[in-house]
């Protein structure tokens, strides 16, 4: 911790992952914030070793858009500045619905995508975070435990180099993500294990980084074909304009219909989907690399927040409490939305307070809780997903949600409220609006598209 006793609260923030640079600067208003990572940070927009996923496809919903400027404002501008894209949801996209929906181009609604490589966004957001001089880091630093008891958590154990020692916080926030090992230190210090669910939908990711073929190298679509559960082996794939005129392309399969590592097989895979529009604007293009697979795909959650014991002075944050299947997106909107839910609480509970903690993480279940139903809504129907199929509600539900696809694919007020919903703005309630309702008993204002909705012109630009 920081030399000099400032008279605050000190807090400790494991990972310098997004979520935990998040945290730490919501933190910084309230405490100084030493943030512990096992790795060292790259001096510039590069790949990390404890961000394996690093090289898919990532973007920021809406709601994380906006959660990422509450936080840290102008940040959005940064990374615009840095290449970085705001897509306009659909109005630059050319989308396919797991329903195989077709969506139109409507151009009015307000949402937007933040589009860009995981590694220039990491780097915006360290360099960000890490010249506000409340916010320490210390590198090539391992956290070995909690130290505490049942009822109060007072630091962490360490390791650097060859040096154990322990490091006292008021406030320990775990934003180590999916590897995680709170689960283990948590009943070390003699709590009970916490509600777990898994849902795994077997799916398999490649991906591949291309030049952007012909002209299309600034202001092409973001095209998107997702799976469908419907037909398995759910099979889908993304093409993301990124900056310095590169594609990221990511393919992705369930359970008997994965994408390989070899990259001769890579175009074939996408030709092969429901739809073969990535496969045709991609056969030409120029490869840069290999293709890159992850298996760690599966919907994990733990349930703290049920937890009749909570101790004071810790807090799980982001995919430390539930990962998702990385196709929905919501992995940075999530960590973004728990950074600003932490930040709420105290503002009204004091750090130290005995209780605040519990308050927290009850806090953050709720951005997790909303991008796991969304996933988790279409996962659990692939066969093998879930030791628990779904029930007959939740059948119901998902029929329910592909009416609201198929009916915003044609309307754009059903879209507003569709994307409402799916960029974690406002909770799912909002799909039973009367502005989703009445266009679905109505009907579509257009029939459904027949395909992709590219233009003529960003055909000829791609060939």
């Amino acid at each position: 911790m920081p030399e000099i006793d400032t008279g605050r609260p000190a807090a400790i923030v494991i990972g310098a992952s997004a979520s935990g640079l998040l945290v730490a600067a919501a933190l910084a208003e309230f405490a100084d914030v030493t943030i512990i990572e096992r790795d060292s940070l790259p001096n510039g927009p590069e790949p990390r070793r404890g961000i394996p996923q690093a090289h898919h496809a990532h973007l920021l919903w809406t709601g994380g858009v906006k959660a990422f400027d509450e936080l840290l404002p102008g940040v959005i501008d940064q990374l615009v500045a840095r290449g970085t894209r705001l897509v306009r949801i659909m109005g630059d996209m050319v989308s396919r619905a797991p329903n195989e929906v077709w969506f139109r181009r409507f151009e009015n609604t307000p949402h937007r995508n933040l589009v860009c490589s995981r590694p220039l966004l990491d780097h915006v957001l360290s360099d960000r975070v890490l010249h506000d001089p409340r916010i320490e880091l210390r590198e090539n630093t391992t956290v070995l435990g909690l130290r505490g008891a049942a009822t109060i958590v007072g630091g962490v154990q360490v390791r650097s180099g060859e040096t154990e020692k322990t490091l006292h916080a008021d406030l320990v926030v775990d934003a180590s993500g999916r590897g995680t090992r709170a689960p283990q230190w948590l009943q070390a210090l003699g709590l009970p294990k916490a509600e777990t669910r898994e849902v795994d939908a077997g799916v398999t990711y490649a991906t591949r980084l291309f030049k952007a073929p012909g002209t299309t190298a600034d202001g092409f679509p973001l095209v998107n074909v997702q799976a469908n559960p419907a037909n398995p082996p759910g099979q889908g794939g993304i093409i993301l304009p990124i900056e310095d005129g590169r594609w990221i392309v990511t393919l992705c399969g369930t359970r008997g219909g994965e994408p390989t590592g070899d990259n001769e097989q890579f175009v074939k895979f996408a030709l092969g989907l429901g739809d073969p529009v990535i496969g045709e604007l991609i056969k030409n293009a120029e490869p840069i690399g290999d293709v890159r697979t992850s298996r760690a795909t599966a919907n994990s959650r733990r349930y703290y927040e049920k937890m009749k014991s909570w101790p004071d002075g810790f807090v799980a944050v982001g995919d430390a409490i539930a990962g998702y299947n990385p196709v929905y997106g919501h992995g940075l909107t999530v960590a973004a939305q728990c950074a600003l839910a932490v930040r709420d609480v105290l503002r009204t509970h004091p750090l130290t307070s005995s209780g605040t903690a519990k308050r927290m993480q009850r806090a953050v279940a709720r951005p997790v809780g909303a991008a796991w139903n969304l996933a988790v809504g279409q996962d659990a129907l692939y066969p093998g997903a879930s030791d628990t199929p779904p029930n007959a509600v939740e059948r119901i539900l998902a029929r329910y949600v592909d009416r609201c696809v198929e009916t915003g694919a044609g309307n754009p007020r059903a879209l507003g409220a569709l994307l409402d919903v799916m960029s974690l703005l406002k909770p799912p309630s909002r799909l039973f609006s009367p502005d989703m309702v009445r266009p679905m008993l109505v009907g579509p204002k257009k029939p459904l598209l027949l395909g992709a909705p590219l233009t003529e012109g960003e055909r000829n630009a791609a060939s």
